[in-house]
């Protein structure tokens, strides 16, 4: 609505233009009255009205954001449209209000030009799905999907919901998902992410998740939370508002004194108006928010661009995020001669088959497929453990006091699972986590770019997270926290070593990622408290991004920088010649409109990518 309204004054502005130029040289409209020297016809007249709205509504802004103590350049745009005005130079006055409504139309223009990465992401919504019911097709509503449904995806169609095939093999396109170049083979059994797109073969697929809370969806609507509070960008050009102001009035003061003639000072407030300076950084920062998009990272406001380009500290939480949230085995440790460490780990994946945690998915994902056998008189108890029988046996896996009440208690620093068989103990099967193989790097890339600290944030045990941070190459490890005293740590990092940035993913890490001054979620595996909270999210499994996020803020923010020191030092350069009086109003009005278009133009330069150096690849 806010860019419709944009537009509309462009318009009307345009349309009083060409009302003006019929009235006075096709229709020679003489001036209906008189204030002194100055005359008024019909298209002074018009235009006087609108200037003098737009004026109004513009000083009105300023009196409210006074009210906020921010102090910006505005002002200078009703000093010149007030000037031609008092001067009568009417169409130099048209020309600033062209200036004034059209720069805000090619921001809005270059806008959307920088945003159109996040606007195809919404276009692809999947909207229509093939339903299978008795065998026939029935077209529905994605949103009218059910858990449980069947769906056809035919070859070349997105996948709409969650689901798991039941029938047929086909590669799937991940890229807009999880940044896979390599389409990926799907058998029956295996889950589907929404917004993947089929290859050649068509596949039924047993919906389990409805769409609002499905891959795609998720993302969606993570990219619509972002368009939703887009805009607390912070003007650059208010930052110099005050020395560039008193500069402009000076030199359009001496202009008037030394020539003794008021037109003077109203040329210099033409090219004094401040649209440049407040169209660049704008432009900047949403092409910075783009690029991010395209690089599989959605920001929700652009300070967090301004916030990351000056991070010096970063914490990381464990589990999920340095880590795959996924456990390996290292090692099966037997209590008993009868089993050897493969039949153990053989029936505590059995056992542990249908269980959700991610313990007991992670042995059965580590455990061959031959060795998970069925399972009968399943039990599972609460924050305990399971029990069944499996081959005859009687199978507890679980904590010691589970699975064994009276043993005595073992010294074991690992995560771990115990086993008992029959009732008696046999052993226990400890998992570590697997660190994500670009970890490392991208801590060391970090120390690159700038970071002065990295610590490491976890509720896990001292020696595993240690055994993790020094994996990682993180010296600075915080174990055994609770969500508050993470908090706490973010809390107590000094002045001097702010922002913070934090990134985590998990239920668990939402307070921190709000408490810190940048929190950066993991959210490829969906829309999580963590994504809520965040005010970035990776939409890939891949840690490095963060490196891509500082880079690509890093070079926007110079790209912001040099733009609205370019428009300053443009600008005062065209007053100083303005102060000679070889530059008409008119023509200074018109030389206003070419520098938005360089300011503009730089301002997209923020989509290009970022150096090397940004990146962090230069070598020490």
């Amino acid at each position: 609505m806010k860019n419709l309204k944009r537009q509309w004054k462009f318009i009307v502005v345009l349309i009083a233009g060409a009302v003006g130029l019929i009235s006075q040289f096709a229709l020679h409209s003489k001036s209906l009255f008189s204030i002194g020297n100055l005359q008024f016809p019909v298209h002074a007249i018009i235009i006087d009205i609108i200037g003098i709205l737009m004026a109004i509504s513009l000083l009105l802004e300023i009196f409210h954001d006074w009210k906020t103590g921010r102090y910006g350049v505005d002002i200078l745009a009703v000093i010149a449209v007030v000037s031609t005005i008092l001067i009568g130079d009417v169409w130099a006055e048209w020309m600033i209000l062209v200036m004034m409504t059209g720069g805000e139309t090619l921001e809005d223009y270059a806008t959307g030009q920088a945003n159109k990465e996040l606007r195809a992401l919404l276009d692809k919504t999947p909207r229509i799905a093939n339903k299978l019911v008795d065998g026939k097709i029935t077209e529905v509503k994605v949103d009218d999907l059910q858990v449980g449904d069947t769906v056809l995806i035919k070859p070349g169609q997105q996948v709409p919901v969650d689901g798991q095939i039941v029938k047929g093999t086909s590669s799937f396109d991940q890229s807009s998902l999880t940044g896979e170049s390599v389409p990926v083979t799907k058998n029956p059994g295996d889950e589907l992410m929404s917004g993947s797109v089929n290859g050649d073969v068509a596949v039924e697929m047993k919906v389990t998740k409805a769409a609002k809370d499905s891959e795609y969806q998720s993302i969606v609507a993570l990219v619509k939370s972002s368009q939703a509070q887009p805009a607390k960008f912070v003007k650059m050009a208010d930052r110099y508002a005050i020395p560039f102001t008193v500069i402009s009035l000076i030199i359009g003061g001496v202009a008037w004194a030394v020539s003794g003639d008021a037109t003077r000072f109203a040329e210099v407030m033409v090219v004094a108006s401040p649209c440049p300076l407040l169209i660049a950084a704008p432009v900047a920062l949403v092409s910075g928010m783009s690029s991010m998009s395209a690089h599989h990272i959605i920001v929700k406001s652009g300070p967090t661009l301004e916030k990351l380009a000056r991070a010096k500290t970063f914490a990381f939480d464990k589990t999920g995020t340095l880590t795959e949230n996924q456990l390996i085995v290292d090692p099966v440790v037997t209590d008993d001669k009868s089993f050897d460490q493969k039949e153990l780990q053989s029936l505590a994946a059995s056992v542990e088959q249908q269980s959700s945690h991610v313990i007991a998915s992670s042995l059965v994902k580590a455990t061959d497929k031959d060795l998970i056998h069925p399972v009968t008189n399943l039990k599972e108890t609460t924050a305990q453990g399971v029990e069944g029988d499996v081959d005859g046996k009687h199978v507890k896996v679980g904590k010691l006091s589970f699975v064994a009440p009276g043993h005595e208690k073992l010294n074991v620093t690992s995560t771990a699972v115990y086993v008992s068989v029959d009732g008696k103990f046999a052993g226990y099967i400890t998992l570590k986590d697997k660190m994500r193989p670009e970890s490392p790097k991208t801590i060391e890339r970090l120390r690159r770019q700038g970071a002065e600290d990295i610590m490491m944030l976890t509720g896990d045990h001292k020696q595993v997270a240690e055994k993790v941070a020094k994996e990682a190459g993180i010296t600075d490890v915080r174990s055994e926290l609770l969500p508050s005293q993470k908090i706490q740590a973010i809390k107590d990092v000094p002045k001097h070593l702010r922002p913070v940035v934090i990134t985590g993913d998990g239920v668990n890490d939402a307070p921190s990622l709000t408490a810190a001054d940048v929190g950066i979620a993991m959210g490829a595996k969906g829309a999580t408290a963590a994504s809520e909270s965040a005010d970035a999210v990776i939409m890939v499994n891949d840690i490095s991004k963060v490196n891509d996020a500082v880079a690509i803020s890093k070079h926007t923010m110079k790209v912001a920088n040099i733009d609205v020191l370019t428009a300053i030092g443009v600008v005062i350069i065209i007053e100083l010649i303005a102060f000679t009086g070889v530059i008409p109003a008119f023509w200074g009005a018109i030389l206003q409109e070419v520098v938005d278009m360089i300011t503009i133009s730089l301002g997209l330069l923020a989509k290009t990518k970022p150096s090397d150096k940004q990146f962090g690849l230069e070598e020490k």
